[in-house]
C-alpha cells in the first residue's frame, strides 16, 4: 500500500550545511575536488584468501565507451571472486588521468547518478546476476569477493549512459571454488509443496489493511522457514532491513546522507494482518535508483506453521512515482499496478542467493485478482501466491552467523 509522505523534509545537504556540525558519512561525500579518495580497506572488509580449487583464470578488457561488460563467466554463491585491475581513463572535463580506483566525488559532482553512487566517477565496478535485479558493487584496482548470489558476471564503468572517458582497463578475473567445497543448491521449481493448499489460505487474509481496516496490498508470497534463515536471504540478496519507527527512521534519512541507500530506509508505514503490525520490513534499491523509485515489501510470522515450519506471509509492491491519496487530498506514492511484477522481483532476488530450496506458485480458491488501495490506486494480478521454502543449508548458515 502507497505510504503518506512528509509534506516538508529538508534534504540532507541543506541540513548539514545549516547544522554546526556534519555526521562523518555526509561529510565524506561533500569532499573537495582532488581530495584523495578513501582507500579500498576504508571501504570494504577484507576478505580470507581463497583457499577453494581455482576454476577459472580470465582477463577481459573494457573501454571508456562502454557502461556494461558481459564477461561470459557465471558464478556461484559461495564461490571466491577476486579482481585485479590496471589501465587508465580521462574525461574532456577531468583535470587528470584516473584508474579503476576512479575519480574522488567533489561538491559538484553530488547531482550526477551514477550506477554506484558510492563510488568515484570512472571507478571499475561489477554486478552478478540479471541486470534488473543485480546490485552493483565496487571492484576498484583490486577486490576479492565471496559472490552471496548466483548469476552472470558483468564488470561496469560508473558512469552516466552519456558519459564517455578515453581509455581502457584490463580486467584479471579468477573464480575460486567455495572453502568447503560445496557450492549453495540451486531453487528447484515444484508443482506444489506439502502443507500448502486451499485449506491452508483459509487462515491468510487476502489483502493487508491499514489502522483503520482500509483493505490494501494483496498477499503475494509466503516463505517457509526460520526468523534467522528468513533474515539471511534477504540480506544475502541486497535487501535492506527498514526500521519500524517511522519518526526514527526519517531522521535517520535526513541525517546519514543524500545516497539512494537512505531513500531504502525512509519511512515504511505500520500495515496490519493476523492483527498486528508487520514483523518485518525490506527494501530493495534500482540497479539505478532515483528517488521516486524502489522495491519494497512487508512480511508478518503466521500464527500457524506449515508442517511444523515456521510460516512467513507477505506483501510485496514496487513503487514508481507519486500520486494524490484520495482519503486526504495528500501526497503518497504510486505502486505499479502489475503486482505480479514485484512478485516475480522477489523470487529472482531471493531464489539466485542458493538459500531457497523449492519455489512454487499456488491459485488459491476465489483469487484475488483486481482492486483498490486504501488511497484509491488501483492493482491487478494472476491471483498467484509465490511459495518459497528455505534450504536446510540457509538455515543452517544462518545459525552458524
Amino acid at each position: 500500500m502507497p505510504r503518506p509522505l512528509l509534506k516538508m523534509m529538508p534534504s540532507a545537504l541543506g541540513f548539514c550545511l545549516l547544522a554546526t556540525s556534519c555526521p562523518n558519512s555526509l561529510r565524506a561525500q561533500l569532499v573537495r575536488e582532488g581530495s584523495p579518495a578513501p582507500t579500498q580497506q576504508e571501504k570494504t572488509p577484507s576478505t580470507q584468501a581463497p583457499s577453494g580449487k581455482q576454476r577459472i583464470s580470465q582477463e577481459v578488457q573494457i573501454t571508456g565507451e562502454e557502461t556494461w561488460l558481459d564477461t561470459g563467466i557465471d558464478i556461484q554463491p559461495g564461490e571466491h571472486v577476486v579482481f585485479t585491475a590496471t589501465g587508465t581513463l580521462r574525461y574532456a572535463d577531468a583535470k587528470s588521468d584516473n584508474g579503476p580506483d576512479g575519480i574522488p566525488r567533489g561538491f559538484k559532482d553530488l547531482i550526477r547518478i551514477l550506477p554506484f553512487n558510492d563510488a568515484g566517477r570512472g571507478a571499475l565496478i561489477g554486478r552478478i546476476g540479471d541486470k534488473d535485479t543485480a546490485q552493483p558493487f565496487l571492484i576498484g584496482a583490486h577486490r576479492d569477493v565471496v559472490a552471496p548470489v548466483s548469476g552472470r558476471l558483468s564488470v561496469g564503468i560508473n558512469q552516466t549512459s552519456s558519459d564517455t572517458g578515453d581509455g581502457t582497463y584490463a580486467v584479471r578475473i579468477e573464480i575460486y571454488a567455495p572453502s568447503d567445497g560445496t557450492v549453495r543448491e540451486v531453487a528447484r521449481q515444484v508443482s506444489s509443496i506439502p502443507g500448502v493448499d486451499n485449506s491452508l489460505f483459509t487462515k491468510i487474509p487476502r489483502r493487508i489493511g491499514d489502522k483503520d481496516g482500509n483493505p490494501g496490498d494483496m498477499v503475494n508470497f509466503l516463505i517457509i522457514g526460520s526468523e534467522a534463515a528468513m533474515q539471511r536471504v534477504f540480506t544475502t540478496a541486497g535487501w535492506v532491513k527498514v526500521d519500524a519507527d517511522v519518526t526514527d527512521t526519517v531522521l535517520h534519512g535526513i541525517i546519514e546522507s543524500i545516497s539512494k541507500e537512505s531513500y531504502l530506509t525512509m519511512p515504511m508505514s505500520p500495515l496490519y494482518l493476523f492483527g498486528r503490525h508487520q514483523d518485518y520490513g525490506w527494501a530493495h534499491a534500482e540497479p539505478i535508483s532515483v528517488i521516486a523509485s524502489r522495491n519494497h515489501l512487508r512480511v508478518w510470522k503466521a500464527p500457524f506453521q506449515v508442517n511444523g515450519q515456521t510460516l512467513w506471509v507477505g506483501a510485496a509492491t514496487h513503487d514508481i512515482g507519486f500520486e494524490r491519496d484520495q482519503r486526504n487530498n495528500g501526497v503518497t506514492h504510486k505502486i505499479d499496478p502489475d503486482i505480479d511484477l514485484e512478485k516475480n522481483y522477489v523470487e529472482k532476488t531471493l531464489s539466485s542467493t542458493g538459500l531457497v530450496a523449492e519455489v512454487s506458485h499456488f491459485l488459491p480458491e476465489n483469487p484475488l485478482k483486481e482492486a483498490k488501495t486504501a488511497t484509491g490506486g488501483t492493482f491487478h494480478s494472476n491471483g498467484q501466491v509465490l511459495i518459497l521454502k528455505l534450504s536446510d543449508s540457509g538455515a543452517a548458515l544462518a545459525a552458524t552467523n
